[in-house]
């Protein structure tokens, strides 16, 4: 019964109860080289992990053991096998997006420390600096986080801003260095570091999906009157909550297993019958029933609370499909969630 339990932890759970297993010290060092929503998920689920049985503790080793002994890139040149195996993994196309952003993360500490930084110091670190510096600032961050940089910022940069950042094709390696010079001079400076393909309409859209609902349409409608075709191509790469009911059951199922069941309840109201079907369907039959009933049962909220809900949930969404856990499907629609 306990293997069977254990079988069932997600992800950050057996990332976390296998760090509980290996003593403070290692698991110490390991933290140091991952990032800072990492900490912080793994951190949390160690906190409220519950009970640890020697067998779950065995399975999740085992695991980690097998993955490890299936490694080939030991002993090779770390950026040449990570430039491969995505290349392999994702086409040329897909990985040349995201190559250059992850070996310029490894180089550059002055870049990287920004996102350990909270949004207020970001935005009063990078408000007075040129708007093309701060978009390419903006689109070295994770989108959640740049979208709160964004409103925070003067509300008459945000459209020039994210016209930029939706036009950009290609940071030359003199542009980046002058960035690291600043983080370098602001911070605590930082290694040279690499060409990088950032921006561009995707990393627009993923920004503007986590921006507060009335500003983003604000912006939207400000892009649209500056270039009605740029605006659209950023509209049609938008991935909102809606968009949730393309998603293959299986990656449904992989979503519902991340998500708490008091998100679910806030995110699931005035959402569309279709959706709710999909995520019913793809839960037991009790589960289901009971979320139907909470659903019905449940006193008027704040709009604002039921948008903050599905953006979380879309952040995990995009975290598992960036991670190739779920696909998401689809895209495009701006109605206004009610």
């Amino acid at each position: 019964m306990a293997e069977e339990e254990s079988g069932e932890l997600s992800a950050s759970e057996q990332a976390a109860l296998l760090l509980l297993s290996v003593g403070q010290d290692r698991a110490a060092m390991v933290l140091k080289d991952m990032g800072p929503k990492e900490v912080q998920a793994i951190g949390a689920t160690m906190a409220t992990l519950g009970t640890i049985t020697p067998e779950m503790v065995d399975v999740v080793l085992e695991k980690f053991i097998t993955h490890v002994k299936g490694e080939t890139g030991l002993g090779m040149d770390s950026d040449e096998y990570i430039r491969n195996m995505l290349i392999s993994a994702l086409g040329p196309d897909k990985a040349s997006s995201i190559i250059d952003r992850i070996l310029l993360g490894a180089n550059s500490k002055g870049i990287e420390q920004l996102k350990w930084m909270d949004t207020r110091s970001i935005a009063d670190l990078i408000r007075l600096e040129h708007p093309q510096i701060i978009s390419i600032i903006l689109s070295l961050l994770d989108p959640d986080q740049a979208a709160e940089v964004m409103a925070l910022l003067p509300e008459n940069m945000r459209s020039d801003l994210l016209l930029r950042i939706a036009t950009l094709e290609g940071v030359q390696p003199s542009a980046l260095r002058e960035l690291d010079e600043i983080m370098e001079k602001q911070l605590t400076g930082s290694d040279s570091v690499k060409a990088s393909i950032i921006g561009g309409v995707d990393s627009a859209a993923n920004i503007l999906n986590f921006i507060e609902g009335s500003i983003s349409d604000q912006m939207m409608e400000e892009i649209n009157d500056s270039n009605p075709d740029l605006g659209q191509q950023i509209q049609d790469k938008m991935f909102v909550f809606d968009d949730l009911a393309v998603v293959d059951d299986r990656g449904i199922q992989t979503l519902l297993r991340e998500v708490s069941t008091d998100q679910l309840l806030l995110a699931l109201r005035g959402v569309d019958d279709l959706l709710k079907e999909k995520i019913f369907n793809n839960m037991s039959k009790r589960a289901a029933e009971m979320l139907r009933d909470d659903l019905e049962a449940s006193p008027p909220c704040k709009l604002s609370e039921v948008e903050a809900a599905q953006k979380d949930i879309l952040g995990i969404a995009k975290k598992l499909s960036d991670s190739g856990e779920i696909s998401l499907g689809g895209g495009g629609g701006g109605d206004e969630l009610v």
